[in-house]
């Protein structure tokens, strides 16, 4: 009998699959989900399965308090992160949490990534964030739901709209990123990943650079975003 979430669940296995493509994790590392609003539900990676044996029907529906709504597997470790931030920005669509190597070397170096040049402006027009690390309360309480938690504040401190930086660094750990639909979340990881390598090589190369001008700035992300945008078809 095929499910009433058989679109969201393969929606949440393409996503998935692609994570892996783009070489973003690592083994069974990292998980991609997709949101159903309609339904206040979501689909996510189970937990521990390798890639390569994942299967759309071993996509894990859950509700925005956690509960099992259909799947026989245990979902990601990381699904009450991804519970918090639908429950809270309702505005996504999907979600992604990677384990790439620049990525997360910035979070572990616990630098916000500078604007350095037009990749970057084109889609964000801030430094890419990187939250504090988790307090020890925090880390020893509900270490995932607090995750997002975590998450949310930085936005929450520095004024930031999710709608605009749809990337985030979580200092020690690796980046969250999320979009529209699921595979915006894993467009954005990629994007974020680039920018990360990027950044990483402009300061080899001088580690004085210079942020890029506002102008600039201003340019590349309304020519994509602006009311008057003229980027694609």
């Amino acid at each position: 009998m095929s499910s009433k979430y058989e679109a969201l669940k393969h929606e949440c296995f393409e996503a998935n699959i692609a994570l892996n493509d783009l070489g973003l994790v690592i083994y069974t590392f990292g998980n991609v989900s997709a949101v159903d609003r309609n339904n206040k539900v979501f689909a996510i990676k189970p937990s521990g399965v390798a890639y390569e044996k994942l299967r759309p029907e071993d996509m894990v529906i859950l509700d925005y308090d956690n509960t099992i709504i259909e799947g026989t597997l245990r979902p990601s470790s990381d699904t009450k992160t991804h519970a918090f931030l639908y429950k809270n920005w309702d505005h996504i669509g999907g979600i992604a949490h990677t384990h790439a190597t620049y990525s997360v070397a910035w979070a572990q170096a616990q630098r916000d990534i500078p604007i350095f040049g037009t990749t970057h402006a084109d889609h964000l027009t801030a430094d890419i964030p990187c939250a504090s690390p988790m307090g020890d309360a925090l880390i020893e309480g509900d270490y995932e739901h607090n995750t997002g938690i975590q998450i949310i504040d930085c936005f929450k401190e520095r004024g930031l709209s999710p709608k605009e930086v749809e990337m985030v660094l979580l200092g020690n750990h690796g980046p969250f990123a999320w979009g529209k639909t699921a595979a915006k979340a894993v467009y954005n990881s990629k994007v974020l990943e680039t920018v990360a390598h990027m950044a990483y090589l402009t300061l080899q190369i001088n580690p004085s650079a210079p942020r890029l001008k506002d102008s600039l700035i201003k340019k590349h992300y309304e020519r994509k975003h602006g009311k008057d945008a003229y980027y694609g078809q």
